[in-house]
């Protein structure tokens, strides 16, 4: 099993809005999520809007990344959620995400 981390910024004066779309996630992407390998997935959240996001594949990040591409409603979703967003520059949240290096863990 992988862990990875990412990191992407939601505008500051969007995050209470982009907070609250997350307490009801559309069931058929939480089921795609599940279906792509996106397991023990949490997001966390500055007041600033910085998020890091966790999650656990079988595979890689890129992997889980390809899985969720080929499903119709993670495009509906990243269309819906890119006006949250800052510096996408022209592209979906989820082809912005910064991973970032896992430098210690302990089980």
């Amino acid at each position: 099993m992988k862990r990875v981390g990412f990191l992407l910024k939601v505008r500051q004066d969007k995050v209470e809005e982009y907070k609250a779309h997350h307490g009801k996630v559309w069931p058929e992407m939480l089921e795609a999520l599940t279906r792509t390998g996106w397991g023990n997935y949490s997001l966390f959240m500055r007041d600033d809007g910085l998020m890091f996001g966790y999650f656990e594949t079988p595979d890689s990040f890129q992997a889980a990344l390809d899985g969720m591409a080929k499903e119709d409603v993670n495009a509906r979703w990243q269309e819906f959620m890119s006006p949250y967003f800052e510096n996408l520059g022209g592209q979906h949240p989820d082809e912005s995400m910064v991973q970032i290096e896992e430098v210690f863990h302990l089980d």
